[in-house]
């Protein structure tokens, strides 16, 4: 210590823990709310509200990204939201797709392959989470977009039929061998403690 001059305090300088109450967070709760209203546009006839159908599932869709950047850059990263992102994420895209199977634009066995999968992921979080919290990769993140981008396309009019099948093509394999990565995870989340306790 020199004299007159205090010796810092170890982790002092270390930045505060983001409270669940920040902007990221709230991107990712509007995502949410804008659920119901998209859902609500696409069911209209008529190609305007199609296309406002379309804004909103785009603009729902950004906020991801956006919710994500922020966290990341402002410290604002917490368990609440590595949780309420990816459920947003399904909330939007799993009303997305049962919409439109509902109204026999997309096959049921397509839209039941990937909400099997995402339903069972999410309740998979939350069984492992007293393990640790299993963060979105970047291949969920990948599957994600894929999504977005392939229902994009259902829900957009016009002649599109082939770009549709293909984008979502991808998606569904995509959708399929993440979730098996997520579960391989898990399983040595899982076998973690058991290990550290021989």
């Amino acid at each position: 210590m020199i004299a007159g001059i205090p010796e810092p305090v170890a982790g002092a300088s270390d930045p505060p823990p983001a409270g669940v109450w920040n902007i990221a967070n709230a991107l990712t709760m509007l995502r949410i709310v804008l659920v119901p209203a998209f859902v609500w546009l696409l069911f209209l006839d008529g190609t305007g509200w199609r296309l406002a159908a379309f804004a909103v599932f785009a603009a729902a869709s950004v906020t991801d990204k956006i919710d994500g950047d922020i966290a990341r850059a402002r410290g604002l990263v917490t368990d609440f939201g590595k949780i309420a992102d990816p459920i947003a994420d399904k909330a939007l895209t799993g009303a997305a797709l049962v919409s439109l199977s509902v109204m026999g634009e997309l096959w049921w066995w397509v839209t039941a392959a990937i909400m099997v999968r995402e339903i069972g992921i999410t309740v998979m979080r939350f069984v492992v989470i007293r393990h640790g919290v299993i963060p979105a990769s970047k291949g969920g993140k990948l599957k994600t977009m894929l999504q977005v981008i392939a229902i994009g396309f259902y829900i957009l009019p016009g002649p599109l039929d082939y770009v549709r099948w293909v984008t979502m093509g991808a998606a569904l394999v995509v959708t399929v061998v993440t979730g098996v990565d997520y579960v391989v995870q898990a399983w040595r989340m899982r076998r973690r403690p058991e290990a550290s306790d021989r």
